[in-house]
């Protein structure tokens, strides 16, 4: 990178607030994903002022820019995989407001995502998305992704509780969608078109969060199953009574052997699948809820049912499915953490699917996730210093995206695309709607300075005559 634009970055933001250094060019080269990428300069901004100022100068010189948070994201979003400039927002995180007589939060993007949870609940209210990494990933990064969690299954993910955004756009200027209003229906909705969109076509400076009150109380059970068909017509028997849990978690057959004897709650040696399931509300329906539930379920292969009766033995039964990830590493020292999507009712074929693929191909899938709305979280586990490795991975992505797609589900559910699912996006989108959305890129984002590399591969087919085929 020119060294003038490194000076005239550090006009713009302070020289305290830039590094070439080696080592914050590392810190800032990686994700949760395996692969690595160094920028070339890293910039720390404080105001939509000056993210702004600093993408209209890369903007002017042709130079990547890649918004990042917490990068804790699964699938390379916030990789420099074209170097250029990382633009961290995480000291953009201010509460700006926390309205309780209309139900709306304003923040910045930096701010985490478990600190507004705790700030609004002192409050009596409630922000309900909970994706696994909430006590460190940040509001914007949640924005970018659409991120879910457990707790979607009752009250949907990031997107349904984003009333609106301030956006620096790919040539800087400072744009507002939506607003304060329950209602609006002016113009284009871009406000869902930013959510999403994984920092391509802008940067997320401030969010208008809905909020709900905080339900009163909450009642915790984990159920053993004899066979994941019991587990998965037990989700469907609950919903079809008309009860809608909070959470509906599953373990697999394969999770289940990984974690058993280091549980605090015993696990019966012929449980082939796991639901942890959570309601809450009003404290004198949670009781009828449960009640309710365990009579629609039991005749369905039930072993051992747990209810907590305090908060200590409901944190006992969520610590099962916490120890979850660290225990992967017993399997294997390489995992790829896959995050798919199927109807409620294809769990069981999907996780079968998974088993048959695992023996076809000698290598363990351990399986867990949201059973409530069919999000598998799938984690290949194997060792990469085996000769031939990587290809077998890569040929056994493709046959479980394929499966997936077959089964009328999705490759992503809230990780994204990134750089690790790009090659796969045209395995679920049709060619027209590929170049649909790359056309879109090119319109808002002519000089492709934004987050590029990223959703789409550099190259794809386009249908003949289309004017939109190549990536800018």
């Amino acid at each position: 990178m020119d060294e003038q634009v490194v000076v005239e970055l550090k006009g713009i933001v302070g020289a305290e607030n830039v590094s070439t250094a080696l080592t914050d060019k590392i810190t800032h080269s990686y994700d949760a994903t395996q692969e690595r990428h160094l920028p070339d300069v890293v910039v720390y901004a404080g105001t939509t002022a000056e993210v702004s100022r600093v993408v209209m100068l890369a903007n002017r010189h042709r130079i990547p820019v890649l918004p990042r948070g917490a990068g804790s994201g699964f699938t390379g979003g916030t990789l420099p995989v074209k170097g250029g400039i990382v633009l961290v927002l995480t000291h953009m995180d201010r509460i700006l407001e926390i309205d309780t007589d209309n139900l709306i939060a304003e923040v910045e993007p930096g701010v985490v995502t478990a600190e507004l949870q705790r700030q609004v609940e002192r409050r009596g209210l409630f922000y309900p998305p909970d994706p696994a990494s909430r006590e460190f990933c940040t509001l914007g990064g949640n924005v970018a992704e659409c991120a879910g969690g457990p707790r979607c299954v009752k009250y949907g993910v990031t997107r349904d509780y984003i009333m609106g955004l301030e956006v620096v756009t790919p040539e800087g200027d400072i744009i507002r969608t939506g607003g304060r209003a329950l209602k609006n229906v002016v113009g284009y909705d871009l406000t869902r078109l930013f959510v999403g969109s994984e920092g391509t076509l802008g940067i997320v400076t401030k969010i208008l969060l809905r909020l709900l009150p905080r339900p009163e109380a909450k009642k915790t059970m984990l159920v053993q199953f004899e066979t994941i068909e019991g587990a998965a017509q037990s989700v469907a028997a609950i919903i079809g009574a008309k009860i809608i849990p909070t959470t509906l978690e599953f373990l697999d057959a394969a999770t289940i052997g990984c974690i058993r004897g280091g549980s605090g709650i015993p696990l019966e040696a012929d449980c082939s699948a796991v639901l942890i399931i959570e309601v809450d509300g009003d404290a004198v329906t949670l009781d009828g809820q449960v009640e309710k539930i365990l009579a629609v379920i039991r005749p369905l292969g039930i072993l051992q049912t747990r209810i907590a009766a305090t908060p200590q033995e409901s944190e006992a039964i969520w610590q099962v499915r916490r120890m979850v990830s660290p225990s992967l590493r017993k399997v294997a020292p390489d995992k790829f953490n896959e995050d798919v999507v199927v109807p409620r009712s294809r769990v069981p074929d999907m996780i079968h699917a998974l088993e048959r693929l695992s023996a076809e191909y000698g290598v363990a899938i351990v399986n867990f996730g949201h059973a409530g709305d069919g999000n598998i979280h799938v984690n290949i586990m194997t060792d990469l210093r085996v000769d031939g490795m990587a290809g077998k991975v890569e040929r056994l992505l493709e046959e479980i995206f394929r499966t997936v797609v077959e089964l009328k589900g999705s490759i992503s559910g809230e990780h994204g695309i990134g750089t690790s699912k790009a090659r796969f996006l045209h395995t679920e989108l049709d060619l027209q709607t590929i170049s649909y959305m790359r056309r879109i890129k090119a319109a808002l984002d002519p000089n492709n300075i934004l987050n590029p590399g990223k959703i789409f591969t550099d190259r794809l087919p386009v249908p003949a005559g289309d004017a939109g085929g190549s990536e800018p």
